[in-house]
């Protein structure tokens, strides 16, 4: 298999003959992890379990984690699902690259369709599945949200779809999400949302849409052909944790399911005890999303950046993303991530990815720094 170098390992790279401005502490804006202590509360259930070790864990899960999750999705997307409609998973990254090889094997010319630019796991989950790949190009001029012509839908056998989306922070409304179930019904692929930045949202009464809710908004109450992936990495800063699941077609899932025993990734018991008291409690996803609010405040403030609808990035728009890279290194000794890293076929280029993963303080002189640059 010939897989891509990731976006880190190029970046590395790029970096290699510029040396950093000493006169500032190095600051690192490339990666979407959260730089907060992942709370007490999940932390001691974690210590507490730990005479859990002795045994071999399920693939299944255990049946607290599968209720937690099954509770989280019943609250925050009002979607009442059973246990046939989950999979508790590691993560999301194992999923979203063993799911397509899953799904895709008994076909022989597969096609997947995901989002670009992307999560380079997708990529490399169509490499592994010898898969034919249709970029769904995001873009300034389609306000970056997935179109596909009915020529590329009817050629997909999987779809990867990923709002609130990484790197663009772009948002898809239940109605746009609707309208592509119809399509995965109508055209017979699967439909994924990789939904792992639903909870880094800023206002209440503005909340991201699950494709479990769109599926039900349009008549899908099964949720034929529909699966969508969630993480606690970001919502509780816990990535490693590595609690994920995936939910929705219960037919699906009950093969997948075999398919996982062999795989052997099961979460070891401690940890899905762990979890599943992060995935039951909200006040402190709430504490955590008042930070990301208060980091876009500044970067309004700063940069004069509209804040997204969830998401904790910046897509930034710039002349040239890799000498502007390269330049806010050496001068202000700030790392961000080219767009052109993130996508294919020049999808991308012209853009940086800033995370803004710290807190309010650490941000705001970040901030500040990234706007001297621009000034410059």
């Amino acid at each position: 298999m010939n897989f891509e170098k990731y976006p880190f390992e190029r970046l590395t790279e790029i970096l290699s003959d510029v040396e950093g401005n000493g006169n500032y502490e190095l600051s690192a804006l490339t990666i979407g992890e959260p730089k907060f202590e992942t709370p007490d509360f999940i932390q001691d259930t974690l210590k507490n379990s730990t005479e859990l070790l002795k045994k071999y864990p399920a693939s299944a899960g255990i049946p607290e984690l599968k209720e937690a999750m099954i509770n989280f999705v019943s609250k925050r997307f009002d979607v009442n699902l059973d246990f046939s409609q989950i999979i508790p998973t590691f993560g999301t990254r194992e999923v979203l690259f063993n799911f397509p090889q899953f799904a895709l094997f008994d076909i022989k010319n597969p096609v997947i369709a995901f989002t670009n630019p992307f999560y380079q796991i997708y990529e490399g989950a169509a490499i592994a599945s010898r898969a034919e790949v249709i970029h769904i190009d995001l873009v300034k001029e389609n306000d970056f949200k997935a179109e596909l012509s009915a020529e590329q839908l009817k050629k997909c056998d999987l779809v990867v779809l990923n709002f609130p989306n990484n790197p663009t922070s772009a948002s898809m409304s239940v109605q746009e999400l609707g309208t592509w179930v119809e399509k995965a019904l109508k055209y017979d692929f699967i439909l994924i949302n990789d939904e792992c930045y639903s909870e880094i949202y800023f206002d209440e009464n503005d909340k991201p849409a699950s494709l479990l809710e769109a599926s039900k908004l349009v008549g899908n109450d099964k949720f034929k052909n529909v699966l969508v992936m969630n993480s606690i990495s970001k919502r509780s800063s816990a990535p490693g944790l590595r609690s994920g699941f995936i939910a929705g077609d219960a037919k699906i899932l009950k093969e997948y399911m075999q398919y996982r025993t062999y795989v052997g990734c099961a979460s070891p018991v401690p940890l899905q005890y762990a979890a599943a008291a992060a995935w039951n409690e909200e006040s402190h996803v709430e504490y955590f999303r008042s930070i990301y609010k208060k980091n876009f405040e500044l970067a309004y403030e700063i940069l004069g950046v509209k804040p997204p609808q969830a998401t904790f990035y910046i897509w930034l728009e710039v002349e040239d993303e890799i000498e502007f890279t390269r330049e806010l290194y050496r001068q202000k000794n700030i790392k961000v991530l080219p767009g052109s890293f993130l996508g294919r076929e020049g999808i991308g280029k012209g853009y940086v990815r800033i995370a803004l993963v710290e807190n309010a303080k650490k941000t705001e002189e970040v901030l500040k720094r990234l706007k001297d640059f621009i000034d410059g």
